[in-house]
């Protein structure tokens, strides 16, 4: 029994949309890892050019299966919405919302690709997997300590 057919045109444009945000998140973390000041400065930019870098390698990967499926990678970059504050709470629900977007992207490929091409499948699944985990993380940040409710209502 053969696989359905991938719809291509959707995928690559699901595709181009989840590298904008990435290439955004590159340039929203080092936007973010200049803004943070205080006691906590040294880990908290640390950790954001950490992210600055993931982003980035993100970006390459879905490069990489854009020019896979015959497609041209996007030069765009995602929204970048400049709010003007710069606590680290404000920074860190900046971060939060721009990543609850794209990790959305790839839970609406995710149906596009499923028993149509595994391997990009799988690729899809670990994004998400990776994103979701660093969701978590910016979501802990926001708590205050002690506190074990979530700050993001899911």
């Amino acid at each position: 029994m053969s696989s359905p057919q991938l719809e291509k045109d959707k995928v690559l444009t699901m595709l181009n949309q989840a590298l904008e945000a990435e290439l955004a998140g590159v340039v929203r973390y080092i936007h973010y890892s200049l803004m943070v000041f205080g006691h906590s400065r040294i880990p908290i930019i640390s950790w954001m050019k950490e992210q600055a870098a993931e982003s980035m390698d993100h970006a390459h990967r879905i490069g990489e299966w854009v020019t896979t499926l015959g497609g041209h990678p996007s030069l765009k970059i995602g929204p970048l919405l400049e709010t003007e504050r710069h606590s680290i709470n404000d920074i860190l629900q900046e971060v939060l919302d721009h990543e609850k977007e794209g990790v959305a992207v790839f839970h609406q490929l995710l149906p596009l690709v499923e028993g149509r091409n595994i391997a990009l499948e799988e690729f899809c699944r670990g994004m998400i997997l990776s994103e979701e985990q660093h969701l978590s993380e910016v979501e802990k940040m926001l708590r205050n300590p002690g506190d074990l409710v979530p700050a993001r209502g899911d």
